[in-house]
């Protein structure tokens, strides 16, 4: 066989593997749960990773946030209530098969990301756990104080291995 005709069958290869591999990736569903303290840039990586709005994006703060000035009013006795909301939107969003699934949420404990793996493991959605460090400086809209951030900053685990 002549090097032309080696290289020839290796970019036929190559080219089938890369056909492979995208087609995993277009029968694929993710769900990317993005978590961080507020501040961090989790709404905003979230927009930003939807490729601005393309792939729906869950917030327990949209509960909170007026859909028609944007105003955010926080009240912490109906917190359950958008946790299960934000769950529900999520649920809809793997039923109608979206591909992506952004979710921003604090997830200060483990098992406050619990409901979306069990969703995912359901609906054979990946799950990738992204952590949003607030290397910018970003300010938190929540008037959260610093001695609150830090009590949950101690509350975070992060799962490396």
């Amino acid at each position: 066989m002549a090097a032309a005709e080696i290289a020839e069958a290796a970019g036929d290869i190559a080219g089938k593997e890369k056909i492979k591999i995208k087609a995993i990736f277009l029968n694929m569903a993710f769900l990317i749960l993005l978590r961080g303290l507020p501040g961090s840039g989790k709404s905003t990586l979230a927009e930003i990773l939807s490729e601005n709005s393309k792939y729906p994006v869950y917030s327990i703060d949209s509960y909170f946030t007026n859909p028609h000035t944007g105003e955010y009013v926080f009240d912490f006795s109906k917190n359950h209530l958008a946790y299960k909301n934000c769950e529900a939107e999520t649920r809809k969003s793997m039923e109608s098969a979206a591909n992506k699934i952004f979710v921003d949420n604090t997830f200060t404990l483990e098992w406050e990301m619990e409901p979306y793996f069990k969703m995912a493991s359901e609906f054979k959605y990946k799950v990738f756990v992204v952590t949003v460090e607030n290397r910018h400086k970003g300010q938190n809209i929540h008037n959260i104080s610093r001695e609150q951030l830090e009590k949950m900053a101690e509350k975070y685990k992060v799962v490396l291995l």
